[in-house]
């Protein structure tokens, strides 16, 4: 059971770089994870945390694995955690 987190590259609101935080296990490993790292439920988005830049250091001394985009969605997806948006008809 492991939360991860990958590097802030991807912008976002107020010209910060965010990072997606995830567990390779569980959902509820996830949002446990997000309330000890003072993370607010609206920053969930269907599989993932997004957090800002500011927060990655404290994620990882807080326990969550540092790792690559593509490692990150390589493990949730081996999770069975992947939620993927829907496409509207059209």
């Amino acid at each position: 059971m492991t939360v991860l987190i990958d590097p802030p590259h991807w912008p976002g609101p107020r010209g910060l770089m965010w990072s997606h935080l995830v567990s390779d296990s569980s959902l509820e490993e996830l949002h446990a994870f997000a309330v000890r790292l003072g993370v607010p439920e609206r920053a969930f988005d269907r599989d993932h945390y997004d957090v800002p830049e500011s927060v990655h250091e404290r994620a990882v001394a807080l326990g969550a694995e540092a790792v690559s985009s593509r490692e990150l969605l390589r493990r949730l997806i081996a999770a069975g955690l992947r939620r993927r948006k829907r496409r509207l008809p059209g």
